[in-house]
C-alpha cells in the first residue's frame, strides 16, 4: 500500500521532477524492446494519472488527492517499465547520470520532450496512445502543455552538464542504443538531441530526419 501523506513534505520542484521521471517510464514503455499491449495500456493509464496529479500538487502541495494520483501513476509506470524494458530515453539518461553525475529526476524531466519528439514520428500508434492519454492533438503538445503548467526543468546546463561533454556523451550513448528503436539513431541525431537539451531549445525545432541514415541504417 502507498501512503500519499508520506510525500506531503517533498518540495514541489522535486515532486515535479520525480513525476516527470515516472512519466518518462510510461513514454519509454510505449516502444521499449519488450513492450506489449498490456504494457502500453498500463503506460497510457499512468500518463493520464500523472498528467492529472502533477498540476494538482503544484496548485496545492498540502492536498493528498493530487499526490495520490501521482503515486498511482508512478506505480503504473513502474509495472509497465519493468516488463517493457529500457528504451532510448532511459539509455540516454543513464549515460548522462552515470557519467556526469547529473541529478536523476531532473535529467529525465529535461530529456523527455526531446526523445519523444524524435521517436514519435516513427511510432504513430504509440504517439496516438500518448496523445490520447494527455487529451491532446499530439503527444508532444500534451507533454509540453503539462510541462509548462508545472514549471518543469528545462535545460541540462542548469543541472551540471557541460557543453564540452556533448561529444563524449554522443559516443557513450551510441554504445547502448536499443537496436529496435523506432528510428535509426546516429551520431548526428544524438548530438542534436543533447545540444538541444543542453540549451533548453524547443524540441519541435530540433528534428532533422534528413540526417537519420548513418552507416548501416535502413535506406
Amino acid at each position: 500500500m502507498f501512503d500519499a501523506t508520506l510525500t506531503l513534505s517533498l518540495p514541489v520542484p522535486m515532486s515535479v521532477a520525480s513525476g516527470l521521471n515516472a512519466l518518462a517510464h510510461c513514454v519509454d514503455s510505449m516502444w521499449a524492446p519488450r513492450t506489449d499491449p498490456v504494457d502500453q495500456a498500463l503506460a497510457g493509464e499512468g500518463i493520464q494519472a500523472l498528467a492529472a496529479g502533477l498540476p494538482a500538487v503544484v496548485a496545492d502541495p498540502s492536498a493528498v488527492e493530487g499526490r495520490e494520483r501521482m503515486l498511482y501513476g508512478a506505480y503504473l509506470s513502474a509495472v509497465a517499465f519493468s516488463s517493457a524494458g529500457s528504451g532510448l530515453h532511459h539509455k540516454i539518461c543513464h549515460v548522462l547520470g552515470g557519467t556526469y553525475d547529473l541529478p536523476h529526476a531532473q535529467t529525465h524531466a529535461v530529456m523527455l520532450p526531446y526523445v519523444l519528439a524524435f521517436n514519435a514520428p516513427a511510432a504513430p500508434e504509440a504517439e496516438r496512445r500518448i496523445a490520447a492519454a494527455f487529451g491532446a492533438a499530439t503527444a508532444i503538445e500534451g507533454l509540453q502543455r503539462l510541462r509548462r503548467s508545472v514549471g518543469a526543468p528545462k535545460a541540462l546546463r542548469d543541472h551540471g552538464f557541460d557543453e564540452a561533454d556533448i561529444e563524449e556523451g554522443v559516443r557513450k550513448i551510441l554504445d547502448v542504443v536499443p537496436a529496435d528503436n523506432p528510428r535509426p539513431v546516429t551520431a548526428h541525431s544524438v548530438r542534436r538531441l543533447l545540444r538541444a537539451a543542453w540549451e533548453g531549445a524547443d524540441p519541435l525545432t530540433t528534428d532533422d530526419r534528413s540526417q537519420d541514415r548513418g552507416p548501416g541504417s535502413p535506406q
